[in-house]
């Protein structure tokens, strides 16, 4: 067969084994047959072992029998000779049909050959059966030794008696066929058995598999955990929760698309308003002011995509996860600095309170850093000129604990549960925002496994908590 029509088989081989192991049913089947086959091949083994083992009982009662028949027939005659008529019956007794050959050999205690084949050797034990070679023969042989009436007390004769084994091995393997058939229509019946079982078991799972195949795009309602059996109502209820957690995400990504699709319409808007006017107009000065206007509109929309951005990737699942040792203290001093032009623009007093030690903790750097960025960002913009923001880092416990203070208007206490959520902004708040800083807080602490609260600073203003596992 040539190389290109191998390859086929060996192709289609691979197919069928493949699609076996990624059988549920196959391969259930497979593990009870395959030890259904091992405990008959054992059980085969050992029937063999006790049909060998009654075989040879058999035939050593036979050959026990023949030579009691001989021994009971050997005498001694007038002159004190001992003589031997062997029975007819004694001999008769292995035709079993099998053909088989008989040897005997009537020995006197002294040695002298009374009857039979002088070379047929003696087995080592009397009365128990030994196999052995004669002449062109296997054969098994026993020997008895009998007292003869008319001599000495202590004269006996030992008499030996073999047969070859055709009847025995016959006898064997009808034995073992017989259990073989057994064991063969036992394992029939179990396979039987075992596929109206899987095929009664799997029914369950296959309306399962139809019911998720049935289901629309848009449909995420759970599942009936009652439509299969006990052991697979985890795996109903684990998709019941995967289809909820999708569920949630899909309506907040639908909800994030149209807050994001609102809040950049209104700049961008504005944006082509402004442009317009700058390219009307003929005053240096207005057209210089229109350009001031659109060149803050520019910043607005850039930072308002740059915390989308931010937020997309703060979001579970929305990119690969880190784990970055942060030194809190030294990423904290890095943001202040950045921001410090802002602060000394408008003369606010900016700190920072930190342990000389390190406080560590385990998350993604990026994420983290940009946490910072928008608490220290949006108390800078709520602060008024001439007031203060101060930053804090220490350990507490097995936590580290970073807070930001400043003397801002702060947060009614019945609105700091809602701003937390994207887009949210308090009405009659002057500084431009997006409302994106704190969702972007909470997302990136969320991940971290940490907490973030608010409260009310000393002397007013907000208090931001942010509580994340020390390292």
């Amino acid at each position: 067969m040539r190389n290109n029509e191998v390859r086929p088989i060996k192709g289609r081989l691979r197919r069928a084994i493949a699609g076996l192991t990624a059988s549920l049913r196959a391969q259930l089947f497979a593990w009870v047959v395959l030890t259904l086959i091992g405990a008959i091949c054992i059980n085969l083994y050992l029937s063999f072992q006790s049909a060998n083992a009654t075989s040879n009982l058999v035939t050593d009662h036979t050959l026990l029998a023949s030579a009691r028949v001989i021994a009971e027939a050997v005498h001694v005659d007038a002159n004190g000779t001992v003589q031997v008529d062997i029975p007819p019956a004694a001999l008769e007794m292995f035709d079993t049909g099998y053909g088989d050959r008989v040897f005997y050999q009537v020995v006197t205690a002294w040695g002298n050959l009374v009857a039979g084949y002088p070379d047929l050797p003696q087995p080592k034990k009397q009365q128990t059966g030994e196999d052995t070679a004669f002449r062109t023969d296997r054969v098994r042989a026993m020997m008895l030794n009998h007292p003869i009436v008319g001599l000495s007390e202590d004269s006996t004769i030992s008499v030996t008696v073999a047969v070859t084994h055709n009847s025995q091995y016959a006898m064997r393997s009808r034995l073992w066929l017989s259990d073989f058939t057994k064991q063969l229509v036992l394992v029939l019946l179990a396979g039987l058995v075992t596929i109206i079982g899987l095929q009664r078991g799997l029914t369950p799972v296959l309306r399962l598999r139809d019911a998720v195949r049935e289901r629309g795009r848009q449909r995420l309602d759970p599942l009936e955990p009652d439509m299969v059996q006990t052991e697979l109502r985890p795996l109903v209820h684990a998709l019941n929760d995967h289809m909820e957690r999708v569920q949630n995400q899909m309506a907040a990504q639908r909800r994030f698309v149209s807050n994001a699709a609102h809040q950049l319409r209104t700049p961008l808007a504005l944006i082509a308003t402004q442009a317009s006017v700058a390219a009307r107009e003929d005053d240096n000065a207005r057209r210089d002011e229109a350009l001031l206007a659109l060149r803050s509109s520019t910043r607005q929309v850039t930072r308002l995509a740059s915390q989308l951005l931010t937020l997309s990737r703060a979001e579970p699942g929305s990119r690969r996860p880190r784990s970055d040792t942060v030194d809190l203290v030294i990423t904290v001093r890095q943001v202040l600095e950045n921001l410090a032009e802002e602060a000394l623009r408008r003369n606010i007093d900016l700190g920072l309170e930190a342990e000389d030690t390190l406080v560590n903790v385990e998350g993604d750097g990026t994420m983290l850093r940009e946490m910072l960025v928008n608490l220290v960002d949006n108390a800078l913009r709520y602060t008024p000129a001439n007031g203060r923001v101060t930053v804090g880092v220490r350990h507490d416990g097995g936590d580290a604990v970073l807070w930001v203070e400043d003397s801002g208007p702060g947060i009614p206490e019945a609105e700091r549960g809602q701003v937390f959520e994207r887009f949210y902004r308090i009405i009659g708040t002057e500084p431009e925002g997006s409302g994106l800083g704190l969702a972007i807080v909470r997302e990136v602490v969320d991940g971290a496994g940490g907490t973030v609260t608010l409260g009310d600073a000393a002397g007013g203003g907000l208090l931001v908590t942010v509580r994340l596992p020390a390292v």
